[in-house]
């Protein structure tokens, strides 16, 4: 059968716009969005300083999305210093290319834009962005993430009234720069000048510690309204005691997993870490409420003025707060109270939703562990004349060109792939050492913490089972203490000084993953490692395509095109390389009209 050209063009025209209709309907929804990250002037503490902020919002605004939503997020450089945003807790299965960490991606250039595309593949819960270089984050370009269980899978318990996101964290009054000086000087930083609560400094709830004229954050309830509160630490390295006056906080997730619902007067959230509690507004609101977030281990008579103050408001309130603030842990040494307090955590195994599942079971208990890693930290020693932290006797040092780039162009001599199973004895070295996974193992790793202060872990790409903590030094008899059953499962874990922490990982999500301390200074001074894990039979489905909108540094430097200023520099999305797919075939099969 013939046919004119007269019918051909429209009849393909058609084609063609069903085509694509029926892929963009296909796929899963997509969030877009761009955010320009530059500085602006504030004074959190009374004084003016210098903070980063996200769209002119310190903190930023809060990404909000669903189950499987794809991420469009296009940063804009403001700054005067190179920028990477890590997604803290988001796993980027197969995707490590979007993780937003210098093993992984070169830094966005100053004045130049990024477009990072990713999906919030099977997770739920709540999390946080933030820079994860230059020691950045110590000024600010933090927000929250929420990522909402799709309308088919219910939730654990009652559709809250309500969802508050709090943001709190120990803050210097000096800038990164300067407190990035410190670091690279060997001095330590020395006590923050307060704690902050959503960017606010605290109420003053008494005038010797706290001057007049500080912007307070206050949080506005209903009476009898049940709210989902979310709170985060992004602070720079101090342990914070959480507790809102007179009010129970019911804990029901924690980084993506949700736990068995227990309440608590008050709770230890570590440097990186994130819970949601359930709290009723059930008093008779004859004053407003303290909300406090107090350092832990530390002399509490000179770190009292660093405590952070905001105000709970109920809607019929009758006064402002007064007297004294509620009390938290009593003995600032007494490490034992806080360890039982994270030991009591569990998770919800009847729960429905995204969660790890460990070679098809959920009993992670009884699979077998394919590769151990002791990690060992220790206080700062001097390497080659420089006060360094170390992981195993290894200081970790960023490479010029990210591991993950240097493993898709085959450049030599980026990284070496033998970081030591267990610390090394004899001197204490710099390198830049990685951890060789293997593909769909099971991996022990157990963080054993010989600094004098607490220190939090973060794993990009995976959530691990937390399944044991105690004091001392591990041994191959302390598995005997494990929880094999409903240790929780999450992103970021604290270990005491003096103690370890053993969480297990199911090795299932292809890439470079950077394991790291979250306490900005150790972190700084190499308290990291990645985890490389390769798929031996390399598959296209296995990992994601390198984005076309990488941008190129150290030794691939040569290939870098100028950007184009002022638009996304965002790869084509699938739907639209099926559609030039399409139409490179309506000219190859049909030229008559092109």
């Amino acid at each position: 059968m013939a046919f004119s050209r007269s019918f051909l063009a429209p009849l393909l025209f058609i084609i063609s716009i069903s085509l694509l209709s029926s892929l963009c309907y296909a796929g899963d929804p997509v969030v877009e969005f761009t955010w320009e990250v530059k500085y602006i002037t504030v004074s959190p503490l009374g004084v003016k300083q210098q903070v980063i902020a996200v769209n002119g919002s310190f903190p930023g605004p809060i990404l909000n999305v669903t189950t499987n939503n794809n991420v469009v997020a296009n940063i804009i450089n403001s700054l005067d210093e190179p920028l990477l945003i890590t997604w803290n807790g988001i796993q980027m299965k197969r995707n490590s290319w979007q993780d937003g960490v210098l093993g992984t991606n070169c830094p966005i250039p100053e004045n130049w834009n990024y477009t990072y595309q990713f999906q919030v593949k099977d997770q739920i819960g709540s999390f946080f962005y933030s820079p994860s270089t230059n020691f950045q984050r110590a000024s600010g370009g933090f927000g929250g993430i929420i990522i909402n269980n799709r309308a088919v899978i219910s939730l654990p318990f009652n559709e809250p009234d309500g969802d508050i996101t709090m943001l709190i964290g120990d803050w210097y009054i000096r800038n990164h720069t300067s407190l990035r000086h410190s670091l690279n000087e060997g001095k330590d930083l020395g006590m923050p000048d307060g704690v902050l609560i959503n960017g606010k400094g605290p109420y003053q709830y008494n005038s010797t510690f706290v001057p007049d004229g500080i912007d307070h954050a206050t949080f506005k309830v209903e009476p009898g309204k049940t709210y989902r509160i979310r709170v985060h630490n992004v602070g720079v390295s101090t342990s914070l005691n959480f507790r809102i006056q007179d009010h129970n906080l019911l804990m029901s997730e924690t980084e993506g997993g949700y736990t068995v619902q227990q309440n608590y007067t008050n709770l230890d959230i570590h440097v990186g870490q994130s819970y949601s509690f359930l709290v009723t507004m059930d008093q008779n609101a004859s004053s407003d409420y303290y909300i406090v977030a107090s350092p832990r281990f530390v002399n509490e008579t000179v770190w009292q003025r660093v405590t952070g103050v905001g105000i709970l408001h109920y809607s019929n309130s009758k006064g402002k707060a007064s007297g004294p603030l509620p009390l938290g842990p009593q003995d600032e040494n007494d490490k034992t109270w806080s360890m039982n307090q994270a030991r009591s955590i569990r998770w919800n195994v009847s729960a429905s939703g995204a969660r790890p599942n460990p070679q098809g079971s959920f009993k992670y208990g009884s699979i077998n562990v394919t590769q151990l890693y002791v990690l060992r930290n220790k206080p700062p020693v001097m390497i080659k004349g420089k006060r360094r932290t170390t992981l195993n006797g290894i200081s970790y040092v960023n490479p010029d060109t990210p591991l993950r780039l240097a493993d898709e162009y085959k450049v030599k001599g980026v990284y070496t792939l033998d970081f030591p199973e267990k610390p090394l004895t004899g001197a204490s070295r710099m390198a830049s050492s990685v951890i060789n996974g293997t593909y769909r193992g099971f991996m022990e790793v157990v963080l054993q913490n010989n600094d004098t202060k607490v220190q939090s872990y973060h794993l990009d790409g995976y959530a691990f089972f937390v399944v044991g903590m105690d004091y001392g030094d591990w041994t191959e008899n302390s598995r005997g203490t494990y929880n094999k059953w409903d240790g929780v499962a999450r992103s970021t874990i604290q270990v005491f000084p003096g103690a370890w922490t053993s969480i297990l990982i199911s090795l299932d999500n292809v890439g470079f993953w950077n394991l790291r301390t979250v306490n900005l200074d150790t972190h700084y001074l190499g308290q990291e490692t990645y985890i490389r894990i390769v798929n031996p039979e390399a598959t296209n489905e296995t990992e994601l395509a390198r984005p076309s909108n990488s941008i190129f540094c150290g030794a691939l430097s040569h290939k870098q095109q100028p950007p184009h200023h002022g638009a996304p520099n965002a790869a084509p999305s699938n739907t639209a390389k099926l559609f030039l797919s399409l139409l490179t075939f309506l000219v190859a099969a049909f030229p008559i009209f092109y």
